[in-house]
């Protein structure tokens, strides 16, 4: 009997102990932190089947290019803002850029509002917000934008181009100025007049060489002792905007480095224009015409 009760004890503290470890553990239950969500990110890429990648804001809307905008300045005003809408961004910082974009090629540039438009490899950029629901004289639209997704004010005018992360070419408008100080026209004839011509991705001025022919780097020579005065464009790449025939394009060997070519023409740069964007000094070095920049439509090199 006395054993017996001794037993049920146990089995009692045991039961006890059980619900009290239990009731212990419950109202000791420590809630996991809350977890952080990630910061939305500004701008992204997104990829076309046509255009390849391109960069959009947190919401999808594709972002452009104005290739007047290429001596570090905002060219777009006044009514322009109307249809191409700048792209405006206090704090960037790192965490606000998405996968497959660096921080480095970002700045912003202050307008004449006083507000921070974002660049990208020195280029300001915009929206794209065309005029919808007007009338057939073009009266009582609005000013819409794109609808994410869309792309369709790549190519508009010539002079606006999605805004992409691995172009090799992009195209500028602009006013030649020779290395003697004088304005140029298209025909280095002197005087004022805006070029459309081919630059680097981030706006540094190309060059084509009379002296050339097709294909044939006839300047640069085998221990490129003079490649600091007129450099090689040295790339593989062949990425550019859409108005241009990619066919044309075309990649040399030159003393084992790869020179980009257009239309036969292998393309350099100038030494004197200091990797400065929107500089043309070349174009009347060390005369007007010896070494003019390349055009959409510059005759095949023989």
């Amino acid at each position: 009997m006395k054993l017996q009760q001794i037993k049920f004890s146990l089995v009692a503290l045991i039961v006890s102990t059980f619900f009290l470890s239990c009731s212990s553990d419950n109202s000791n239950d420590t809630p996991a932190p809350p977890t952080t969500p990630e910061l939305k990110t500004e701008v992204n890429l997104s990829t076309s089947a046509t255009l390849g990648s391109y960069l959009t804001d947190k919401s999808g809307r594709s972002l452009y290019f104005f290739s007047t905008d290429s001596k570090d300045q905002v060219t777009c005003t006044g009514g322009c803002e109307l249809v191409w809408p700048p792209f405006y961004l206090d704090n960037l910082t790192a965490d606000k850029l998405g996968t497959g974009l660096t921080f480095s090629d970002f700045s912003t540039i202050t307008t004449a509002s006083g507000k921070k438009q974002v660049t990208y490899k020195g280029w300001p950029l915009y929206y794209y917000a065309p005029v919808s629901g007007s009338d057939t004289y073009g009266n009582g639209g609005t000013n819409t934008l794109e609808a994410a997704g869309k792309t369709t004010g790549d190519g508009v005018g010539g002079v606006w181009f999605i805004a992409k992360p691995d172009y090799s070419i992009m195209i500028v408008r602009s006013q030649l100025v020779g290395h003697d100080g004088k304005n140029y026209k298209s025909d280095y004839t002197v005087g004022d007049g805006l070029t459309t011509y081919f630059t680097d991705a981030k706006g540094i001025t190309l060059y084509t060489f009379k002296n050339d022919n097709f294909k044939k780097n006839n300047f640069t020579k085998a221990d490129f002792s003079n490649n600091a005065v007129w450099p090689i464009y040295e790339t593989d790449k062949i990425v550019v905007p859409s108005t241009l025939d990619k066919s044309k394009f075309s990649v040399i060997t030159v003393f084992g480095k790869s020179q980009l070519v257009y239309n036969g023409w292998p393309l350099y740069y100038f030494g004197q224009d200091a990797n400065v964007r929107g500089a043309n000094k070349g174009i009347s070095f060390p005369s007007p015409g010896v070494w003019p920049v390349p055009v959409k439509d510059i005759p095949l090199a023989i």
